[in-house]
């Protein structure tokens, strides 16, 4: 633990910070925990980055903090031999987003390193995207994705356009590290910065590539424009950065009837009408439901602050209610129906592959299996998706057809290397139109899918463990179930145990062990008799521990039972550490 008393009187007295800076503190003078949660340590880079509460302080988002992360990553890429290359900065609509981004501009122009920033707030993929398109060595965005309004975030990206992976985050944050004094860190004006030519403002040229790209990804246009008159679409955008985009999109592909919901159109770093801007959340949806009730919409799209998310429900035609559709469920649907139009144009090559994190859930496997694709699974977060297409590209070997993580999250194309909820939207809509062509919704295809692969079902416990307590009861719960494999878990019997910090996958009934293949990470995997697993992580972004589970049942109501046994299970055992 640093000293953090002295570090607060250091940002109280020296002459590098701002007075606004200075006041908050001096606010906070009579609270020694909150001096403490500010001070005790740097704010963590996780699987995206940092991602913090915005306020002053080195474990809080602020400019001072995003210089530090910035001037490490020019340190980095110098070393790297990267400079001349740049590096692209995108921003979501969050309280003091455009800020960050211009700072980490600056800071970056300053160390003679090319910064193109967006003009204004654009979505993660499109800067997936544009990391690539223009040749940059690494990418910044500034978003704490889907978190509440208190936070904001800094996500890295490397030049394969995905965030980045080892070695880079290990050598970058070795960089923010070493960098103590704050007050040492490069910065310039932005005027001086466009004045050497380091600092370059970028935006519509940009904008209509990446559109392209994500229309490249449509499979069947035929079923689009046969059906574009008879699919009605419901929109929000949670006052993000999906609205221009995805708005644009489905217009130019033929979709005549999309619908905004106008309370939630306009960028809003308050999030006025949710808790917090969650796809995955009930309240994200209650105004767009309204609308699709009214309209009699086929289907309701929602995408995160920085549209890498996407939530969907849609309509089941026989009682005429509107069924939410989860990040595996609708990955899963997207997968079927992608791959099933390539197969019928004879576009799945032998070498093809459906890449999907480890959490996510085995209807995957089972699609891929139908499509004699391989499937390959990897680390939570896309980077590892991204990552996989890479080495595809490096050795030649492998085709990705798709990919697909839990948090609702998916890629169809490689022109990108982050989940895109634009292409998500647009591809949901598309296999409407394609599934109305044969008199079914969406949710059909869905009921189909369970009736061809079986009724999986999948759910995730989100244990929240604020501030340095909760950190130490993180730890325990993974020491407990690390030192200690369960037996069985709600009546199902653990039948091997992947621990990928050890890298090891254990037997349960040989006591056999074999390496797990992927990177190290703070994670335990089970696998169980009857298609049950579970996994067990911390979260790499928020104050949490999470529970992944699945199931497989004979029917909906089987699997949702089944689910529900489990999850109660899940949360005996929970309790019984806490």
């Amino acid at each position: 633990m640093k000293d953090y008393k002295k570090i607060y009187e250091e940002w109280l007295s020296n002459p590098y910070f701002d007075q606004d800076t200075k006041e908050e503190l001096k606010a906070i003078a009579d609270d020694e925990n909150e001096i403490k949660e500010r001070f005790y340590m740097d704010l963590e880079f996780g699987t995206a980055g940092l991602r913090g509460i915005i306020g002053a302080g080195i474990n809080r988002m602020n400019i001072y903090v995003v210089r530090r992360a910035t001037q490490g990553l020019a340190n980095y890429i110098m070393k790297q031999g990267g400079a001349s290359k740049g590096v692209a900065i995108a921003y979501d609509s969050r309280r003091m987003s455009p800020e960050f981004a211009d700072e980490a501009a600056r800071t970056l122009a300053a160390n003679g390193i090319m910064a193109y920033k967006f003009e204004s707030l654009r979505p993660t993929p499109e800067l997936s995207f544009a990391v690539r398109e223009l040749g940059c060595i690494a990418g910044i965005n500034v978003t704490a994705s889907h978190n509440p309004p208190e936070y904001n975030g800094y996500k890295v990206y490397w030049e394969d356009g995905a965030q980045f992976t080892p070695p880079h985050d290990k050598g970058v944050t070795e960089e923010v590290l070493a960098i103590e004094d704050l007050s040492t860190v490069k910065t310039m004006t932005a005027s001086e910065a466009k004045a050497a030519g380091l600092y370059k403002v970028i935006g519509a040229e940009i904008d209509d590539k990446y559109i392209a790209n994500v229309k490249a990804q449509v499979v069947n246009q035929e079923a689009i424009t046969k059906m574009q008159d008879d699919i009605t679409i419901v929109y929000t955008p949670l006052h993000g950065t999906g609205n221009v985009p995805v708005r644009r999109v489905l217009k130019e592909i033929g979709f005549e009837h999309v619908h905004v919901v106008p309370q939630q159109e306009l960028p809003d770093g308050e999030f006025p009408t949710v808790s917090y801007p969650n796809p995955e959340a009930a309240e994200a949806f209650e105004l767009g439901l309204g609308m699709a009730k009214e309209l009699n919409a086929d289907l309701v799209l929602a995408t995160d602050p920085d549209a890498d998310r996407l939530g969907v429900y849609v309509k089941d035609s026989k009682s005429g209610d509107y069924i939410p559709l989860t990040g595996n469920m609708s990955g899963s649907l997207l997968c079927e129906y992608v791959l099933s139009q390539k197969k019928a144009q004879n576009a799945i090559p032998a070498d093809g592959e459906v890449v999907k994190s480890i959490v996510t859930t085995n209807l995957v496997d089972a699609v891929a299996e139908s499509y004699n694709c391989k499937l390959v699974e990897c680390l939570t977060g896309f980077k590892w998706i991204g990552q996989q297409i890479l080495k595809e590209e490096h050795t030649g070997e492998g085709h990705y057809m798709f990919g697909l993580e839990e948090s609702y999250g998916c890629l169809i194309g490689t022109y990108a290397r982050d989940k895109d909820a634009v292409s998500a939207s647009v591809a949901l809509c598309e296999a409407a139109a394609y599934y109305k062509t044969k008199n079914m919704t969406l949710w059909d295809a869905m009921v189909a899918m369970y009736e061809k692969y079986g009724y999986y079902k999948d759910a995730v416990k989100s244990i929240g463990l604020k501030g340095i307590e909760g950190l130490a009861k993180i730890q325990n719960i993974m020491d407990t179930l690390r030192n200690n494999t369960p037996a069985e878990v709600g009546g199902y019997k653990v039948v091997s145990a992947r621990d990928y910090k050890l890298d090891t996958i254990k037997d349960m009934a040989t006591n056999e062990v074999k390496p797990t293949g992927l990177p190290a990470s703070n994670v335990l995997y089970y696998d169980m008799n009857d298609g049950a697993w579970m996994c067990v992580r911390p979260s790499g972004t928020e104050p949490k521990i999470k529970f992944y589970y699945g199931v497989k049942g004979t029917s909906l109501e089987d699997a949702e039972e089944k689910s529900k046994v489990f999850g109660e299970a899940v949360q005996a055992m929970v309790d019984s550490m806490l």
